[in-house]
């Protein structure tokens, strides 16, 4: 009973301080999501245009969430979750999107954003479902997810002789 309560205590307060979560569905690539811990859940907005993608969470499914440090950026914890899809509109889901709201960056429709939320994404909650995780000895490090973002190429050699080149005088 104590381990259960300390596990409990432990999920509640290290996801409550971290800014995100990576969040791994069934049969699906972990995810960094941001979050707001409500009423003993993380919940997540996302799956519409300009949210975050919520690939293999769905209503009823399990997912695994681990939190780490938001000062050194460590694991801290890892636990089970059951997905909870709040519908929209209702009770639940006012209190959440009131939470998500004011921890939401850059929202490009401002007030409407509610609204949009609302047509158009999903409000899901992750609830702790049983024991914590023991973390894994490796890193677990992976690659990156395909993107169709780039980086930038080299410079090319000549580059630094044309743009530093004094001009000539005639």
């Amino acid at each position: 009973m104590t381990s259960e309560l300390l596990d409990q205590a432990l999920v509640e307060e290290a996801t409550k301080k971290s800014g995100l979560i990576w969040v791994q569905g069934p049969d699906a690539p972990v995810r960094a999501l941001w979050h707001v811990w409500h009423e003993g859940a993380a919940c997540v907005v996302g799956d519409g245009p300009g949210e975050q993608p919520l690939p293999g969470l769905a209503d009823g499914a399990m997912a695994e969430v681990t939190v780490r440090s938001k000062d050194k950026g460590g694991r801290l914890v890892t636990w089970s979750a059951r997905v909870v899809e709040l519908a929209a509109d209702s009770e639940a889901w006012r209190a959440a999107v009131a939470e998500l709201r004011g921890k939401r960056l850059n929202a490009p429709d401002g007030e409407a954003m509610t609204g949009r939320w609302a047509r158009e994404c999903r409000v899901l909650r992750l609830e702790p479902a049983g024991t914590t995780v023991p973390l894994p000895d490796g890193s677990l490090a992976e690659a990156p997810l395909p993107s169709p973002a780039t980086t930038r190429r080299p410079v090319p050699a000549g580059l630094p002789r044309l743009l530093l080149k004094k001009r000539r005088r005639k």
